[in-house]
């Protein structure tokens, strides 16, 4: 790895691919906890901020390196703010993108309100014992379709409707949707406390 390679708090490849070009420019490489054969850290933090934090800690620690931690989820107004912090979990440990879309669906039958939002907190940190990590934080406001549209994109982006661009995020190409997503906000906001940082 280069001096300037950051740790991915995460296995997932959509979120590797989304990441992984924004932080290119500054000089940044991004490789994952799962090519180091780092086990994920458990999430069970009641907020965001808190998993982001836990998940970013135990690579840093594990790796020696900086790492970079997202934790992002769904949060639908009508549910009490469910999926939330489960929301990759939501239909179980094991389940697919598929079936958390379909459990979502099923929870919203017959619901008339509809309001969805997207969030995502983004947590660096130079080292495990950084006492002041970089945080930065994004929202996208939207709504959920009573059917899936669209074919890019990973999790609920199929179900995610926003009503300005009319299109489901699943409907958006990856520079479409990084303009407005809850993880573009969070990576614009990082990207601009990094360049005020001379790296890890």
């Amino acid at each position: 790895m280069s001096a300037h390679t950051i740790v991915l708090a995460s296995g997932n490849r959509g979120k590797q691919a989304e990441l992984e070009p924004l932080l290119a420019p500054l000089g940044f490489s991004l490789t994952t906890q799962a090519e180091l054969g780092i086990d994920p850290a458990p999430e069970d933090g009641l907020t965001f901020v808190e998993n982001a934090l836990a998940k970013a800690r135990h690579v840093a620690q594990i790796s020696g390196r900086a790492a970079l931690a997202d934790d992002s989820g769904l949060i639908v107004d009508s549910l009490d703010g469910a999926p939330g912090v489960h929301s990759a979990r939501y239909a179980g440990p094991a389940a697919t993108d598929a079936d958390n879309n379909a459990l979502l669906l099923r929870a919203l039958t017959g619901q008339t309100d509809r309001r969805a939002r997207f969030l995502c907190v983004l947590v660096l940190l130079r080292s495990a014992r950084d006492p002041a990590p970089l945080i930065a934080t994004g929202s996208w406001e939207g709504e959920i379709l009573e059917a899936p549209r669209g074919s890019h994109g990973f999790g609920y982006d199929p179900l995610f409707f926003d009503p300005v661009l009319g299109r489901s995020a699943a409907e958006l190409d990856r520079e479409a949707k990084a303009a407005v997503s809850h993880r573009g906000q969070a990576v614009r906001m990082l990207l601009d406390a990094l360049g005020r940082w001379h790296g890890p």
